[in-house]
C-alpha cells in the first residue's frame, strides 16, 4: 500500500513576516486573503490534520478544510525565545543562537532542540503511513523541514537549508517505510 501526505505550510502572519520565533499569533489579512483565493485547489483527502498553532487552524479554515489538530505536529518548542526576533536573540545570546543554528542537538532556549523535533516528526510520520487514504496536513514550516530532513536521512543541519514558503504544499508517497518527497508545490497548482 502507497501512503499519500500533503504538507501545506500556513499562510503569512506578523512572526514569519518578521523573522520571528511563533507567538501563536493569527494570519495577517494578506495571509488570510491569499489562503481564500486558493481554497477548494486541493484534493480530496481521506483525513485532514492541521498543527495547533493559531497560524495553521487560520489556515486551514480559510482553506476551508475541517481540520482535526494532531498535537503531534506541532511546531519547534522555542522555550524563553518564544515571540522574539531572530536579530534580537542573536544580540542578545550570540553564543546561543550560533548554538542552535548549528548543532542539532542544543536546545539552549530551553524548548526544543531540532533533533528532537526530527525525531518526532518521524514517530508521526510512522504512525501516518498506517493510513489507507491520502491524509492532508496544515503544518508549521519546521514541521516540513524536520520531515524532509528524516526522509532523506540528511545530517541534521540540513533543517536550516531547506526553505519552506508560505501556502505550498509538500508531497510524500511511500511504501514499507520509503519515501518520495516533492517540495514546494505553489496552491493551486495541478497535484501529482
Amino acid at each position: 500500500m502507497t501512503s499519500r501526505i500533503t504538507l501545506i505550510s500556513p499562510a503569512m502572519n506578523r512572526s514569519l513576516r518578521e523573522t520571528r520565533f511563533d507567538d501563536d499569533g493569527p494570519l495577517d489579512p494578506s495571509g488570510a486573503a491569499r489562503a481564500e483565493s486558493v481554497a477548494g485547489s486541493l484534493r480530496p483527502a481521506g483525513r485532514v490534520l492541521v498543527s495547533p498553532t493559531a497560524r495553521c487552524r487560520e489556515t486551514a479554515a480559510a482553506l476551508g478544510l475541517a481540520a482535526v489538530v494532531e498535537p503531534r505536529l506541532a511546531g519547534l518548542d522555542m522555550g524563553r525565545w518564544r515571540g522574539l526576533p531572530l536579530d534580537e536573540v542573536m544580540a542578545r545570546e550570540p553564543d546561543a543562537a550560533m548554538s542552535w543554528l548549528t548543532d542539532p542537538d542544543a536546545a539552549p532556549h530551553g524548548g526544543e532542540s531540532v533533533r528532537a523535533l526530527c525525531e518526532r516528526a518521524g514517530r508521526w510520520l510512522e504512525t501516518a503511513a498506517e493510513f489507507e487514504g491520502r491524509t492532508l496536513a496544515v503544518v508549521e514550516q519546521e514541521i516540513v523541514r524536520a520531515l524532509a530532513v528524516t526522509i532523506l536521512d540528511a545530517p541534521g543541519p540540513a533543517f536550516w537549508r531547506l526553505d519552506v514558503p508560505p501556502l505550498t504544499a509538500t508531497d510524500l508517497s511511500g511504501r514499507a517505510g520509503r519515501w518520495n518527497l516533492r517540495l514546494g508545490r505553489e496552491l493551486g497548482t495541478t497535484a501529482p
